[in-house]
């Protein structure tokens, strides 16, 4: 089995290609490929972990690694318009087309493995939320990172739920070219050789959309009517990005029981990507593009705990 990033066991997975007529191999960038870590041997879990908007796989690279270790088949997709060369301003990306990559990632798993788990980062966590409480295959336990079940601003950081709704109008697309004239934009490729330089609008707004189907699911649950699945939610008081709301609504309508939530503390100053970095994304100088999670495999660990249990 081929490496495709350096002390990963997964590899590239050019089988997920054939799927998508607008993926081939050479139009996605090194390093943002979709990734794949399966035993020679079968085995009874399969996990499929999910990138966030305008980043990659890689970033599920080291948190697949552990589940890999842990026994589980992983299978982590690439989202409609991401991680390309090219990235054309991400125009015409599509919320439906994320749920089908994320949907024939469940399909390889579930047919290689009895239990299929799902989980993910940011918007890949709203993607996994979403899943695990309507595709029928998705019978293990859902694992959130810094989901964007909420997205930080109305309440106090960068977009909350007043802008969402001016993301999904006119409005916004009339924005757009001034913010990007203001803040010098002029290529989605920047010096990360992971994630696009900035989150786009046309990826903003399919975001929006997600995240009102999600909030819509979720008010179906209540504690007389729980969320139908084991949760583990790792989550960042200092997140900017995400707001922890979300999270802790998800948490109001799920059985007690079956909810692990691990939050990282506001003065730990652990930012919303950095929750699944191991290590660092170095740069050619400095500072670092993305900082490591210090607690990471703590926080590791604590899944172990939560699966035993």
């Amino acid at each position: 089995m081929a490496q495709s990033i350096e002390g990963i066991s997964g590899r590239i997975w050019d089988e997920f290609y054939t799927g998508f007529h607008y993926f081939e191999r050479d139009l996605v960038r090194d390093g943002c490929h979709a990734l794949i870590f399966e035993h020679a041997e079968p085995t009874d879990k399969a996990i499929v972990l999910v990138h966030g908007l305008s980043d990659s796989p890689y970033f599920m690279s080291e948190i697949g690694e552990y589940f890999h270790q842990m026994g589980y088949n992983v299978y982590v997709p690439l989202l409609h318009f991401h991680g390309l060369k090219e990235p054309m301003g991400m125009e015409d990306v599509e919320v439906n087309e994320w749920k089908a990559n994320v949907n024939f990632a469940i399909d390889v798993a579930n047919d290689k493995a009895e239990q299929v788990s799902i989980g993910g980062l940011s918007t890949g966590g709203t993607l996994s939320v979403l899943m695990a409480a309507t595709h029928p295959s998705i019978n293990g336990e859902l694992y959130l990172f810094s989901a964007a079940l909420d997205l930080a601003g109305g309440r106090g950081g960068w977009l909350g739920e007043s802008k969402e709704r001016i993301l999904r109008t006119p409005l916004a697309r009339w924005l757009e070219p001034l913010v990007n004239i203001i803040l010098n934009r002029t290529s989605l490729i920047g010096e990360n050789p992971y994630r696009y330089e900035y989150v786009d609008l046309d990826g903003a707004e399919e975001l929006a959309k997600l995240i009102k189907e999600t909030d819509t699911l979720l008010r179906k649950y209540s504690s007389k009517e729980p969320f139908p699945k084991r949760v583990f939610a790792a989550h960042s008081e200092f997140d900017s990005t995400a707001d922890i709301a979300g999270i802790r609504k998800l948490q109001s309508v799920s059985d007690p029981a079956l909810f692990r939530p691990y939050f990282f503390d506001k003065k730990l100053e652990i930012s919303h990507a950095s929750v699944v970095l191991k290590n660092p994304i170095p740069n050619t100088g400095e500072p670092i593009l993305e900082k490591a999670n210090p607690y990471f495999s703590k926080m590791m660990t604590a899944i172990k705990k939560f699966q035993d249990g």
